[in-house]
């Protein structure tokens, strides 16, 4: 298995993967997956993560593993590969929203940061506006 950046026909794969993990995917178009990461194993879309630029800043979203294949260090491996990913497109730091997973991201460098705090682009995206409850916290990461 291996990451790799996604193909247009893993879009289905991918939602699949997102809806098994109680995550949002039905905003999710073939546009989007220009900067989604992805692990297959055979054809099957096993891991995921997601960008959307916004300048130079990233929202990271879709950071999911299948349940059978948890616990082997993928996750983090998806977050090291985003971050150079990011990188390389002059993105000078990484914001989130998540309801579940803060205690992962805080152990993969993230940090809380008011929600009103993040740049302005960031706010307009369907993310910030509408998928994410304002429960969410909001965290960020300098690259």
């Amino acid at each position: 298995m291996q990451i790799t950046l996604a193909a247009p026909n893993d879009e289905a794969g991918l939602k699949a993967l997102l809806q098994n993990c109680d995550l949002p995917f039905y905003d999710l178009t073939p546009a989007h997956l220009t900067h989604f990461l992805v692990i297959k194993d055979e054809d099957q879309v096993v891991g995921s993560i997601g960008l959307e630029v916004c300048g130079a800043f990233g929202l990271l979203r879709s950071l999911a593993v299948a349940e059978s294949k948890r616990g082997q260090g993928l996750g983090h491996q998806l977050i090291e590969q985003i971050e150079t990913y990011a990188r390389s497109q002059k993105i000078s730091a990484l914001y989130l929203l998540t309801t579940t997973a803060d205690q992962y991201f805080a152990r993969q460098g993230y940090q809380v940061a008011p929600r009103e705090s993040a740049p302005a682009p960031l706010q307009e995206t369907t993310e910030f506006k509408s998928i994410c409850p304002d429960s969410a916290v909001c965290m960020y990461r300098n690259l």
